[in-house]
């Protein structure tokens, strides 16, 4: 039942009426009378008898015939409620969109999509020699042939069996396109395929390599940007199987798909693949959850690797999919830091200098032979921090002690987090009434760049606007991580600016989100010579080392051996409990925890409140999940006022 009390996270056994007996399916919406009130629910299953000895209630209403939650489904969203401390009814929530009677009403194709797919990429044919004188498909390996097991990856798919792999992409490789590759291939091999990737403009790009290689209306796209319309009829074409294969952003990690023979995700380690929503899960743990269920492959990727995909290929149960290295070293483009002795050297400024000389020279250069340069700042709007210009006193909101930041040249300094203008601002400290920056911003980049190469065109890409993809041709192109276009042919040169903003954040994971952002950008660079890729960062710290050497693998292991030593996930599991103190302090004294478990903390969280943290072996992590949901259980049988949130392998522990 669609409740959210976590101690009624249970089936409940109902009578069906026998007007109803029909339309009653397994995998329907249902509305049932629960404590006098009508609950709307999911028929998990039917049965000639129940274990319940008292009186049964009757089903009240059949809300639509169409069994719209899959048996697959269901024991996945089952698995993942238990793996996250969480109830059935939120990942339902997340696993089924919301009903849309009229695209129920249209009229349907129930003939399921032709087995095999043909078109450019990883090319599918027919051929005669089948055991009982059917055609069997075949797939030409094609662009996986520049890694050393990728055609062998292939073939495992073609084949009907289930290959797991952590994918290493090259530089400049087209990720899509690879994609389309292996799902073509799960496809040749009578099987479905769901891929996830972190937002729409992946989404996009996978979209358009997809219909090149399977053809038009082989394929649905799920996205919670789509309206309610569309997605529900996405999502109804894949139940129903009219097509094999799903692809989406994370609204798409619980698509039903009949036969599902692969599940692939892109770029793991970005924080979109989180779900903010209770009980808080990540799209990569939902599919490996998928692939164990459903005995499918499961293909990993990305231009870095997380400490979670390294553990995977650590304890064998998934292969690795890289490159030679003279294969690597052929593709990267020159890549070169700003903070080494040499560099020091011919510019004793560069240590301190937001473009050292050498970063101008490269794009300089880059511009002389009409190529673009993109330009990366981690941090968006014109100067995001500002400080006193007498004694660099941070300006804070007289009101909420809020940052103050400067919208544009001209602008009033105004409050981050209240949005009030301080246009009378004077210091604290000093009396002082004139700015400097303290951060600055891509909007405000762009204009420096502007001034120091005139006639250049600059373009920014951002949170107000995206581009997909820039033309040949003389340009600058400033973004923050997450937003750089493909520029026709590769860059001339990428600028990484600000490397501090992103390895001195307080996070576990700063080093590595540092690494995966630069890969990403440096990707889209042509190969040397012509390539350049400038990090304003001193090349002794180990993300750069990784990035001069393109090792996201090195680095990935490295990671995970500290990890091990320290403590810390993936190595082991955590649990935070964030709330009032008292209401935290009640549910801890309530939990069972296992007898290895370790209780961190306390530590200030937002508003006021304090988090706890819980870290348990992996081996225990079943254990500290239904420790810590019936805890919350019973804190909500008992009607407990504060609330609690329960987030296990939280991205951010800090």
């Amino acid at each position: 039942m669609d409740v959210g009390l976590a101690h009624l996270d249970r089936p409940f056994d109902y009578l069906v009426p026998a007007e109803l007996d029909d339309v009653a399916v397994p995998g329907t919406r249902v509305k049932v009378r629960f404590a006098g009130q009508l609950v709307d629910g999911w028929l998990l299953s039917r049965a000639d008898d129940s274990g319940h000895t008292g009186r049964l209630a009757y089903l009240e209403k059949v809300v639509s015939p169409e069994p719209v939650l899959s048996p697959e489904v269901a024991r996945l969203a089952r698995a993942v409620a238990d793996r996250y401390a969480g109830s059935l009814a939120d990942v339902l929530r997340l696993a089924v969109p919301p009903r849309h009677a009229r695209v129920e009403k249209e009229p349907r194709d129930d003939e399921p999509a032709p087995v095999v797919a043909a078109g450019d990429g990883a090319h599918a044919e027919r051929v005669e020699g089948g055991a009982d004188g059917t055609a069997v498909p075949t797939v030409d390996p094609r662009g996986w042939r520049d890694y050393a097991t990728g055609p062998a990856l292939l073939r495992a798919l073609t084949d009907g069996r289930a290959p797991r792999a952590v994918w290493s992409a090259l530089p400049g490789e087209d990720w899509a396109a690879r994609y389309a590759d292996a799902v073509a291939a799960t496809v040749a091999g009578g099987r479905g395929a769901v891929v996830v990737v972190p937002d729409a403009r992946d989404l996009d790009r996978l979209d358009a390599a997809l219909t090149g290689v399977l053809g038009p209306g082989r394929h649905v796209s799920l996205s919670a940007a789509l309206g309610p319309a569309r997605r529900y009829r996405a999502f109804l074409a894949a139940r129903r199987g009219q097509v094999p294969v799903v692809i989406g952003t994370r609204a798409a990690m619980f698509a039903p798909v009949d036969r599902l023979g692969l599940v692939a995700i892109w770029d793991d380690g970005d924080d979109l693949h989180s779900e903010p929503r209770s009980p808080y899960p990540h799209a990569r743990d939902v599919l490996l959850t998928r692939v164990q269920l459903a005995e499918a492959g499961a293909l990993v990727g990305g231009y870095a690797r997380t400490a979670e995909a390294q553990l995977l290929l650590e304890t064998g149960w998934a292969r690795e999919v890289a490159a030679e290295r003279a294969t690597v070293r052929a593709r990267i483009p020159a890549i070169a830091p700003t903070g080494d002795d040499p560099q020091l050297a011919r510019d004793p400024g560069a240590a301190t200098a937001r473009l050292p000389s050498l970063a101008w020279t490269a794009a300089r250069d880059a511009i002389r032979a009409d190529l673009p340069v993109l330009v990366q700042v981690p941090r968006r709007g014109y100067l995001p921090s500002i400080s006193c210009a007498e004694c660099r006193t941070p300006a804070r909101c007289a009101h909420c002690a809020g940052p103050l930041a400067l919208p544009s040249a001209g602008g009033t300094p105004a409050c981050r987090w209240c949005a009030r203008v301080a246009a009378a601002y004077a210091c604290p400290e000093c009396g002082g009434r004139r700015l400097r920056a303290a951060v600055t911003g891509a909007r405000r980049t762009a204009e420096e760049l502007g001034r120091a190469f005139p006639g250049v065109p600059v373009r920014t890409s951002g949170r107000e606007e995206v581009l997909t993809e820039v033309p040949g041709g003389a340009a600058l192109v400033v973004t923050t991580p997450g937003a750089e276009p493909v520029a026709e042919g590769g860059y001339g040169a990428v600028l990484l600016l600000d490397s501090w903003a992103l390895l001195t954040r307080a996070d576990l994971r700063a080093g590595e989100e540092a690494l995966r952002r630069w890969l990403a950008a440096a990707a889209l660079a042509r190969p040397a010579p012509t390539g350049r890729v400038v990090v304003v960062a001193d090349g002794a710290l180990a993300p750069v080392q990784a990035l001069l050497r393109w090792d996201a693998a090195w680095f990935a292991g490295r990671e995970l051996a500290e990890r091990r030593e320290l403590g810390f996930p993936p190595a082991v599991r955590m649990a935070s409990v964030t709330g009032a103190a008292e209401a935290v302090a009640d549910l801890l004294a309530a939990a069972r925890l296992p007898a290895d478990a370790e209780v961190l903390g306390p530590v200030p969280a937002e508003e006021g409140r304090e988090r706890m943290l819980v870290r348990v072996p992996r081996a225990r992590a079943a254990a500290l999940a239904e420790a810590l949901h019936s805890a919350a259980g019973a804190r909500a049988a008992r009607k407990a006022a504060d609330p609690v949130r329960l987030q296990v392998d939280p991205l951010s522990l800090f």
